[in-house]
């Protein structure tokens, strides 16, 4: 084989490693990128790490079993904000619909916006820990010094009672965190844009 198909050879066998190796990369990014998403809709469906679980409706089965329910709140740094629960504790039936209330003040001078995260304690309850509506499942913005009670609903699936790690729970514990957020900024068609720029001739 002569010199020239040799060099020739070797340089397809590169291009094909550099090839392989830039897929490689690629591929390691784009999964980095898709981990956040897919480990959160994991946690959503299993309740995972103390996820609760959102539903549309309220449960049809309500036992006698009763249990308590804690609430507890967080401010993370910088969000002006005061933020707890309306009633510290609640104590219902397994399976019985019921709403409770958390308040926000905002403390600064200027709007600011908001976005609760949550989880459960024991952390095996999370899957039977059933949220119908929350303010945590959208921003919430405050103006200044304007003060809000948002409401819970929720109930406690009546299959806690089955499994081994959560029939014998009699206390759990719902934790917000709210941190701040930036507010969506309004989208400027270029019909306006047009129009403002015609407005300044």
């Amino acid at each position: 084989m002569s010199e020239t198909k040799k060099t020739e050879k070797s340089r397809l066998g590169n291009g094909a490693i550099v090839a392989i190796c830039c897929s490689f990369v690629i591929g390691m990014v784009g999964a980095a990128y898709a981990a956040v998403p897919l480990y959160e809709m994991f946690c959503k469906v299993t309740g995972y790490g103390g996820t609760t679980q959102r539903v549309e409706q309220a449960s049809d089965v309500i036992l006698d079993k009763k249990i308590k329910v804690r609430f507890d709140a967080n401010v993370g740094p910088g969000l002006p904000w005061t933020f707890e629960p309306v009633q510290r504790e609640v104590e219902i039936r397994i399976g019985e619909t019921v709403q409770v209330l958390y308040k926000a003040r905002n403390n600064s001078s200027r709007a600011t916006t908001g976005q609760a995260t949550f989880n459960v304690t024991p952390e095996a309850t999370g899957a039977y820990f059933n949220k119908v509506q929350c303010f945590c499942f959208t921003e919430t913005t405050l103006k200044p010094g304007e003060e809000m009670e948002m409401p819970v609903v929720f109930f406690v699936d009546p299959e806690i009672v089955g499994p081994v790690e959560t029939k014998g729970v009699h206390t759990i514990t719902l934790s917000y965190t709210f941190y701040p957020r930036e507010a969506s900024k309004p989208v400027v068609s270029a019909v306006d844009v047009k129009a403002d720029n015609a407005n300044k001739l």
